[in-house]
């Protein structure tokens, strides 16, 4: 009897574990619709929605706004231009070093890719014909494949990429975060002391991970990491201190919107940010967003739901089967929908407005001096009588002092001030 109940006992918490918690839809008239890709498995390039991808698993974005999609299927990089024309770049060939087409991207499986500000590409690819090893591949602008791993230590498929705007690479590996600089390729450990466990510190003596994966980097050169074993995301700033933003440790299966710890993850497949320090996450049948406050929202899609029905449209209705990576490009998200055979958008205040004609209009806009620490958020408050503050925005500072100029005309008495965000 008591083998009977402790049977029982151990399914309802298996039962628990799986819960999924009501989510919370960002409202500001956010709409998913597809970019690219026909949804069928295929190798067609072309217009828009007339091509055809097999498996896209990862996208990123130029400095001019190409897309280029690690085509998993195809083992070949994709370029899509803004007007949705869609190119092979790279991959399809025979050989290991050589110009696009000419070069073979077909070895193995594939984990992050990343751009960096040269807009040089490095994909991560586990290659089983070099006995199943961990190499970084980089396609030049020019399209030039080449292999360079600088002999990184821990190196796995798993690793998250990014680059900070020093053109520094930092991957994920071993319990590990690791900094890396192509230009001369010295390699060091920045967090983690390489033993799984869970502790906020300094460097890599006094902070642990577990499992570190998909990491992003702000325009501030604040550093996020999806830490997969503790279910937590980190952030590491330029002192190399960490601290833990979002999600709890060890509630694994389970998902929920709210505000820091109150948060929960069941997976993260990546990461991206944009320039007001808002962090998205691609979580394979939702993409959810954390603010700067780190108030985690849902933008599209729902939690846990991997079946095949696919939708466009509001974020409440769309649907995802299996996103696995995300960029952030002109103040839209896009998205590759590995399951759908698509590249989708996420596009925010989707309303037609009327423009109106040209006029020549004077007005006085006042600014704020802002003397602070770099790499933190401040958010700009205004008040008309130094006693009721309502916010009027929020921003990432890469530098001090730091000139904000309020993008309203004055009207009448108005107070400024900034306040520092956790």
């Amino acid at each position: 009897m008591n083998y009977i109940r402790l049977i029982l006992l151990l399914a309802m918490v298996a039962l628990s574990r799986l819960r999924v918690d009501a989510q919370t839809y960002d409202t500001n008239n956010v709409v998913v619709q597809a970019f690219a890709g026909f949804g069928i498995p295929g190798y067609v390039d072309g217009q828009g929605l007339l091509t055809e991808f097999s498996s896209p698993a990862q996208v990123v974005s130029d400095t001019a706004s190409n897309l280029y999609v690690w085509d998993s299927g195809n083992f070949r990089i994709r370029k899509i231009t803004p007007s949705a024309t869609v190119t092979t770049f790279a991959g399809g060939g025979t050989y290991l070093n050589a110009y696009g087409t000419n070069a073979s991207l077909a070895w193995g499986t594939s984990g992050a890719m990343a751009i960096d500000h040269a807009n040089t590409l490095w994909l991560l690819l586990l290659a089983g014909y070099y006995g199943n090893v961990a190499y970084l591949v980089t396609i030049s602008t020019n399209a030039y494949v080449s292999i360079e791993n600088g002999g990184l230590t821990n190196l796995g498929t798993s690793s998250g990429l990014c680059f900070d705007s020093a053109n520094r690479l930092y991957y994920s590996g071993g319990n590990r975060i690791y900094r890396y600089d192509p230009s001369n390729g010295s390699a060091q450990a920045i967090a983690g002391t390489g033993t799984p466990g869970n502790f906020d510190g300094q460097g890599p003596v006094f902070s642990q991970f577990n499992n570190p994966t998909a990491l992003a980097c702000d325009q501030a050169d604040n550093l996020y990491v999806w830490d997969s074993g503790n279910g937590t995301i980190r952030r590491i700033d330029q002192s190399l201190n960490v601290a833990t933003l979002a999600g709890r440790a060890n509630s694994y299966y389970s998902s929920a919107d709210g505000v820091g710890t109150n948060a929960a993850f069941s997976g993260i497949s990546a990461m991206c940010s944009d320039n007001a320090g808002n962090l998205y996450l691609v979580c394979g049948s939702c993409i959810r967003r954390m603010d700067a406050q780190t108030n985690v929202v849902t933008l599209a899609g729902v939690f846990n739901q991997y079946q095949n029905a696919y939708a466009d449209g509001p974020g409440y209705l769309a649907r995802f089967y299996n996103a696995t990576g995300a960029c952030a490009s002109h103040g839209l998200i896009y998205i590759a929908d590995n399951g759908f055979n698509r590249i989708r958008d996420i596009t925010f205040n989707w309303q037609p407005e009327v423009v109106a004609p040209a006029s020549l209009q004077l007005n006085t806009y006042p600014g704020l001096r802002i003397t602070g620490t770099v790499g933190r958020t401040y958010q700009i408050q205004t008040s008309a009588d130094m006693n009721t503050w309502t916010t009027r925005d929020t921003l990432l500072l890469t530098a001090s002092p730091y000139l904000w100029i309020d993008q309203n005309a004055i009207n009448g008495r108005s107070f400024y001030r900034a306040v520092m965000l956790p």
